[in-house]
């Protein structure tokens, strides 16, 4: 079993490279959807952690409101990743172990390096997109203005770190054509041996 990790920072185009792994016929975990179930599924624990915050209504979280007070406080995100990261993790090692019979298994974990998982991958790609790229792109995905967008940005670590710590740079300054023809020559070269 060959495990791959698709990471990238906020809006540098991992979705799409998701997208493209899938037409060409291979699955991808999205550990962005097993982090939304841990926040429907653990929402009591999530609640009671951040007492004194509005970030819930009726016992169910609300996202956008987390999202405000886990960007504007590290220790709010370090509360927040420390009951939400080692679920993920656990989520990851059950189903390596389900699957272990597959050739490859590719999974999209944006947060990969903060929340070091790289010890259970065999190879990283990694979603490259300058940061006045990725500004542009999260203010028009998002609604946000700049001042919410640069708090996102800048609560995870550094791209540069992460490139010298993947085994392979997928560049997302240009089109969706040329990002795919990356991820097809990718899977010729790589996965298709």
């Amino acid at each position: 079993m060959y495990k791959i990790a698709i990471a990238g920072n906020i809006a540098s185009g991992k979705t799409a490279v998701e997208g493209f792994f899938r037409e060409k016929g291979y699955d991808v975990l999205d550990t962005d959807k097993i982090g939304h179930e841990v926040l429907c599924s653990h929402a009591a624990e999530i609640i009671k952690a951040f007492e004194g915050e509005d970030i819930s209504s009726g016992g169910v979280i609300d996202r956008q409101k987390l999202g405000a007070v886990v960007f504007s406080s590290y220790p709010a995100r370090k509360k927040l990743e420390n009951i939400v990261h080692p679920i993920i993790r656990k989520r990851l090692e059950e189903y390596f172990a389900e699957h272990a019979d597959e050739k490859v298994l590719l999974v999209a974990i944006p947060l990969l390096f903060e929340a070091k998982m790289e010890d259970l991958f065999d190879k990283i790609i990694f979603v490259f997109a300058d940061d006045e790229t990725r500004l542009e792109r999260l203010m028009a995905r998002n609604n946000l203005k700049k001042e919410d967008a640069m708090k996102r940005i800048n609560s995870q670590m550094s791209q540069f770190m992460k490139l010298e710590e993947s085994d392979y740079v997928f560049h997302n300054n240009g089109t969706l054509e040329n990002l795919k023809n990356q991820v097809d020559d990718f899977c010729r070269r790589i996965l298709e041996v």
